[in-house]
């Protein structure tokens, strides 16, 4: 490989580094990273720092692969993936430290000490999970009409970047949160006419 690559443009470099990521073949793609040239032409390729970066991660050189994050900015294309050997790294290495697997709560404490770094985060706050503009273009829909036909859901998935099924899901949990107290009482009591006292509708406001 290493005759060959010297004839290679960047552009063909970044191709055979996407194909070999792509293919999961992570040994390969090091050896290939390995055989490249000192060259100002592959400086700062992105195709190329994506593959250093996942080579990295493999080979459990967590600096090197922060010092690549950290210091190269990413198109918006990459930057799921590259969050994900980010916080993937900074989990294994909590994870050796402490001799233990990591709970939910360990691991939010490790994502609020460990932020992602700009050059792989459009900056932008998530929510439960979803993006602040996803949570607003839901509620949006929701004010409006809390029964979405299944064409709105698609389209409201394709505006947000969301699946149908988190799309719905979303829609199903709040009408459950915004239920009104008589009729989160009566899905509670057993089948039947059975009278709900009016007092009991008191424990469901906040005072």
């Amino acid at each position: 490989i290493a005759a060959s690559s010297l004839a290679f443009s960047p552009e063909q470099v970044a191709c055979v580094c996407e194909a070999l990521q792509q293919g999961g073949n992570v040994e390969r793609l090091a050896r290939f990273l390995w055989s490249l040239p000192q060259s100002d032409l592959l400086h700062g390729n992105e195709s190329i720092l994506k593959a250093q970066a996942l080579v990295a991660f493999h080979q459990a050189r967590y600096q090197e692969l922060y010092s690549i994050l950290e210091n190269h900015s990413f198109s918006a294309t990459n930057h799921t993936f590259l969050q994900d050997l980010w916080y993937k790294a900074r989990y294994t290495e909590a994870e050796k430290a402490r001799g233990r697997p990591l709970g939910a709560v360990d691991k939010y404490r490790i994502r609020r000490k460990y932020p992602l770094p700009r050059t792989i985060w459009d900056g932008e706050e998530t929510v439960y999970c979803f993006k602040e503009r996803s949570r607003n273009a839901l509620k949006d829909l929701y004010n409006q009409n809390r029964y979405p036909s299944p064409a709105e859901k698609r389209n409201l998935a394709k505006i947000t970047g969301l699946s149908l099924t988190q799309v719905s899901n979303w829609f199903k949990n709040r009408r459950q949160r915004d239920r009104n107290p008589s009729e989160l009482l009566t899905s509670l009591l057993p089948p039947g006419k059975i009278p709900v006292p009016a007092h009991l509708f008191s424990c469901f406001y906040v005072k």
